[in-house]
This record gives structure tokens, C-alpha cells and sequence, in this order.
């Protein structure tokens, strides 16, 4: 994830996600909209990571979609991130 668009991922902002799941003969793809709670590197444990302490660090994003749902997303190198309107200025 490019550090300009990080920088983008303010609480308020509208954004729109794309990401894709590779299958045996097809890929899926989910698009989620929604503004930005928050956007963070949080550690999660994995025994497979081989990283420091055995940990591997996440890009996550969490929305809140129009309904009022919120969801995290675990971004990837395949995640697409569309800033559709920046954060308010407070």
C-alpha cells in the first residue's frame, strides 16, 4: 500500500475497496464502500510469519458502510484503495 494513500485513510474519509481472492479457476472480487474508522498496522500472531517475535504486521482498515456496519479489512498488496472524498478538516 502506496504511503501517499495511507496518509489519505483519515477517519471521515469516503473510500471504496476492492480486493480479490484467487481460487483454483477463478478469482473473486468484492468491492466494500464505506468512511474510514480507522487505519492501522496492528500485529497479529502467525506461527508461519518467521518475523520478528513470530508476528506479522497487517494494514487494516476499518469502515463504516452506509447501513452502519462496521467491517475491517486485512489489506494486501492485490487491495485496491479509492479515496472518493477526503476526510472533513476539522
Amino acid at each position: 500500500m502506496e504511503s501517499s494513500i495511507a496518509q489519505q485513510l483519515q477517519p471521515g474519509a469516503l473510500v471504496a475497496v476492492t480486493q480479490q481472492i484467487a481460487m483454483r479457476d477463478r478469482t473473486w472480487t468484492n468491492t466494500v464502500r464505506g468512511t474510514v474508522v480507522s487505519y492501522q498496522q496492528r500485529m497479529t500472531g502467525s506461527w508461519f510469519a518467521h518475523a520478528k517475535d513470530d508476528k506479522l504486521w497487517l494494514d487494516r482498515l476499518t469502515l463504516r458502510k452506509e447501513d452502519g456496519e462496521l467491517i475491517t479489512l486485512n489489506l494486501d498488496e492485490f487491495s485496491r484503495v479509492e479515496v472518493q472524498s477526503q476526510a472533513p478538516v476539522a
